[in-house]
C-alpha cells in the first residue's frame, strides 16, 4: 500500500452552512428514533450549492457531462497546486494569471485551487460573515480565464462562494450597498466602474465561457488548506456519482506523503482551531 496521507480541504457541512445566495440550505430532521423504531434515521434536503461543492457543466452548459460523466482517475483526481494570493487581493479586488504564476508553478493539466484567503470569513470561522465570504470577495476578469484554457486546467477550486467576482453575477443587482462600495473600489484602483469592466459580454465568465471546455470549479473550499498553500500536491475531489447532477457537493483533499503530513501535523498542533477541528484561516492582507 502507498504511503499516502490526506489533508482535507473541505468546511463541515450543517445546517447553518450558508448556501449560494437564494439556494436551498441544508434542512435536516429525524423521521425515526433510536427508542422507538430501533434505530436513528434521518431526511436530509438541499440544493446542489451549499458547502464545498462541484459546479458541474449541465449548471450552465445544456449539452455538458452530468456529475456522473465525471471520471475519477483522469479528471477528478490529479496532480495540481494550490496557490495562496491572500497577500495580493482583498475585497473586491480582481485577481490575474500572473499573480498565480509569480507564486506557484502551473503545468499544463493541472488542476488549480486558489486561496484568496476569504474562507476566513466561513461559517465554521472564528471571524464569520456571510456577506463578506458570498458577496465581497475577489475574483478574476476574462484573462484569467483565457490563461485558465490556454493552461488546459483540468478543475478549479476556490475558497469562497464563487469562481466569478461577485459583482459579475446577479449579486450585484441582489447587494445594491455592496455594488456601491464595489464601485468606487473599480474606479479608484481599475480607473472603471463595474458597468466598464464587466459588462455583459462577460456575464459570469468562468461559468458560461469554461463549462464548453470541460473546465468547471469547486467552491466553498477551506478545512486545513492553509497547510499547503503554495504547494504542489495530488488532489481529489470526490461528489456522488451523481446521475443527471447539475453539481454536487463534495469532499476534496490534497494528497501529500507521510513525511509531509507528519510535518503539517506538527505545525497544526501549534496552531489555533475551529470548534470543528481545522485550523483557524490566515489571510495576510487581511490581518486585524
Amino acid at each position: 500500500m502507498l504511503n499516502v496521507r490526506m489533508i482535507d480541504l473541505s468546511i463541515p457541512l450543517g445546517v447553518q452552512t450558508p448556501p449560494w445566495p437564494t439556494y436551498e440550505p441544508i434542512q435536516l430532521k429525524y423521521f425515526k428514533r433510536l427508542a422507538s423504531n430501533g434505530a436513528n434515521g434521518q431526511l436530509v434536503t438541499h440544493s446542489n450549492h451549499v458547502g464545498t461543492h462541484l459546479d458541474g457543466e449541465i449548471h450552465f452548459y445544456t449539452p455538458g457531462k452530468d456529475i456522473a460523466a465525471l471520471d475519477l482517475n483522469d479528471y477528478l483526481v490529479g496532480p495540481g497546486v494550490v496557490v495562496d494570493l491572500s497577500d495580493a487581493v482583498g475585497d473586491y479586488d480582481i485577481y490575474t494569471s500572473k499573480m498565480v504564476e509569480e507564486r506557484v508553478d502551473v503545468k499544463e493539466g493541472d488542476i488549480l485551487i486558489i486561496h484568496t484567503g476569504y474562507h476566513r470569513y466561513g461559517w465554521d470561522q472564528p471571524l464569520a460573515d456571510e456577506i463578506r465570504y458570498m458577496v465581497q470577495h475577489p475574483g478574476p476578469d476574462r484573462e484569467f480565464a483565457e490563461w485558465a484554457k490556454a493552461k488546459k486546467l483540468r478543475w478549479i477550486g476556490v475558497d469562497c462562494g464563487s469562481a466569478d467576482h461577485p459583482m459579475n453575477t446577479i449579486i450585484r443587482q441582489w447587494a445594491p450597498r455592496q455594488a456601491r462600495e464595489a464601485e468606487a473600489h473599480f474606479q479608484k484602483k481599475y480607473g472603471g466602474g463595474l458597468a466598464d469592466i464587466f459588462d455583459d459580454s462577460k456575464y459570469q465568465l468562468m461559468h458560461l465561457e469554461m463549462f464548453p471546455f470541460h473546465i468547471i470549479h469547486a467552491e466553498c473550499l477551506g478545512g486545513d488548506i492553509d497547510l499547503v498553500l503554495n504547494e504542489r500536491v495530488t488532489i481529489g475531489c470526490f461528489p456522488w456519482r451523481f446521475v443527471d447532477g447539475e453539481s454536487c457537493i463534495a469532499r476534496i483533499v490534497a494528497f501529500v506523503d507521510e513525511d509531509r503530513y507528519n510535518e503539517a501535523m506538527k505545525q497544526k498542533a501549534n496552531l489555533p482551531r475551529t470548534r470543528f477541528g481545522d485550523i483557524v484561516a490566515t489571510c495576510k492582507q487581511l490581518e486585524p
